[in-house]
This record gives C-alpha cells, structure tokens and sequence, in this order.
C-alpha cells in the first residue's frame, strides 16, 4: 500500500503462541482505536500457520504474515516492518496495550528531522500483586520503564521493541532488526538496543523517549519471582557481552556503566537507609535484590566473555 500523508504510521505486532491469544486481541484492539489512526496494522506470525490462519479469520481489516526469517522476534519483526510502505513503523508486543494517545504523542518529535526513532512509557501490569522486594531500579528485568529513565520527553540512547517507532528509511538503510540476534526461548539478547545503536551512527541521528506515551505491559505471575529475576539479569549480562562484540571497539557502553556507577548505588543507599530508620523490612530485601541483580549479571558477562574466549582459540592438533 502507498502512504499519502507524511504523519502516516503502520503498526507491526509479532506473536507465536495462541497461548497469548487473549494478550493478542487486546494488543490489536488498542492498535485499532488510536486517536492516530494507523494507516496499517500488521500482525506476524512465527512459525505457527494455524495460528495465523486464526488470526486471519478473527480480524478484519489487519494484515496477516507468516515470519519469513529465522524463528525469534527479530525476523518477525523484520518481516512486518519490511512489508510496511508507510513513512514510519511502530513495533508493539503482543502482550502489550497501548493507550488511546500513544501513537499521536509519540510521533510527535519527528518533527525534528535528525530524530530517527522514539520510545514511549511501559507500564506493569501486573497478575498479582508487585513483589515488596522488586525496587523500582529493577523494574527492567520485567520489560517496563524504571527509575533511572527520563521523566521528560528527552534524547535517549535506546528504546525498547515494545514501544517504538522508527523512521522506515532509516530502519532499512541499516537492514532492521539483526536476525539471528535476538529474544529466543531463555536467550535475551538486547536486539532493540543494538537496531538503536546502529540507526544513531549510520544516519547521524538520535533516538528520543516520550514517557507520556504509553503502553501496559503484562507481568505474568511466574515474572514476578526472584528466581526470574537472577535468570533475567544473568541472560542480560550474556547478552550486553554479545551485543558489544558487535559494535565498534570505540563505542562503549556507557549507559549501562553509568546506571551500574550511579542508579544502583543510589537505590542500595536508598533502601539501606529507609530499613534502619524502622520504615520496613522491604526496603532492606531491595537492596538485597540490587545486589544480588549485579552479581548476576556480572556472572553472565563472565561466563559470555569466558565463552567468546574459548570459541575463538585456535584448534590446537596432537602431533605426539
């Protein structure tokens, strides 16, 4: 389809499990009522054609296609985003809500050309009740916004795939989503920080975070443990080891140095403080978890570094 407005957004939402049909619905209901009509809505499947057959047949007026990459969230999301025609591209999970005013508000730095992307607020919402221990520091390792984040609209290094919108040019030009590199079973490699970091260099721009433009995000039950928790941070330490082997040697990390030197400190100096002066064994378990999250992380970096050490040895023959 060709786009007759420069403001015109198609909205792409990957799935694979008809477990999350009831997310789905809700996910594509909300596409549906944006006070920014989406010019298009597409909805890709991985891997599971009886589920986009169903899709097909629930929903009218919304695209359906089948991932034709690699199974994982990258190449589904690639095969949506490269099938749009319209001058952006919103990404949306599929266990996500929007809020009526996501997409207008959203859109609205573009109108700084050297902007190529935004990234709005994710709320948690939650199965059951939020974990006492859970400070709002941590808050990432369930996919939502956390304390540390701009509190205005503000440039920002990178955005999450869950609330996005790229430029479509400049999302081409880099080639999307890197596939192969991505959220797969228990692999959480950061493929939406590493599109942010390529989109800013190749195209000279910035990405920029609107926190009033916002989406819920569903926290299910069995993301509410500590157990979770220690997964989610050691699979990220991997994954941040993996994602800077791809960058260039002069493009550090520094977001993730200065949340490690400054956000997480704050937040055990915080909690420590508040449990001495009587006000809550919770605050002590906070700052318990904060500790317990850089351990982890820290273990999953060593353990990735380790793994790219041994892998790239060269093989050694017995002549004896």
């Amino acid at each position: 389809m060709e786009h007759n407005s420069s403001s015109d957004v198609s909205i792409v939402i990957p799935t694979h499990s008809e477990k999350r049909w009831a997310s789905l619905t809700r996910t594509i209901t909300s596409a549906q009522t944006q006070t920014h009509p989406a010019a298009e809505i597409v909805v890709v499947v991985d891997h599971n054609p009886e589920m986009a057959n169903r899709v097909k047949l629930t929903f009218s007026g919304v695209t359906v296609l089948e991932n034709a990459y690699a199974r994982g969230a990258s190449g589904n999301r690639n095969t949506g985003a490269f099938h749009t025609r319209t001058p952006f591209i919103a990404f949306l999970d599929d266990d996500t809500v929007a809020s009526p005013e996501w997409l207008a508000h959203q859109l609205t730095p573009f109108a700084d050309p050297s902007v190529v992307g935004t990234g709005g607020g994710i709320i948690p919402a939650w199965a059951g009740p939020r974990p006492a221990w859970m400070p709002d520091e941590l808050l990432w390792t369930v996919g939502v916004s956390y304390t540390g984040m701009p509190t205005r609209t503000a440039p920002i290094r990178n955005v999450w795939s869950a609330n996005m919108i790229v430029r479509r040019d400049a999302f081409l030009a880099v080639g999307g989503f890197r596939t192969g590199f991505g959220k797969l079973g228990d692999q959480n490699r950061p493929e939406d920080t590493e599109l942010c970091l390529r989109m800013s260099a190749a195209a000279g721009g910035r990405w920029m975070y609107v926190p009033h433009a916002t989406i819920d995000h569903e926290v299910p039950a069995d993301r509410s443990t500590f157990g979770f928790l220690i997964r989610r941070c050691y699979a990220e330490g991997r994954g941040k080891v993996q994602m800077a082997g791809l960058m260039p040697k002069d493009q550090e990390l520094g977001a993730e140095k200065d949340y490690l030197r400054r956000t997480l400190p704050r937040a055990v100096g915080r909690n420590l403080t508040r449990a001495m002066t009587g006000r809550g064994a919770a605050h002590a378990l906070q700052a318990m978890a904060v500790v317990a999250a850089v351990l982890a992380a820290a273990w999953g970096g060593g353990v990735e570094t380790l793994a790219g050490i041994f892998e790239s040895a060269p093989a050694t023959t017995d002549n004896a």
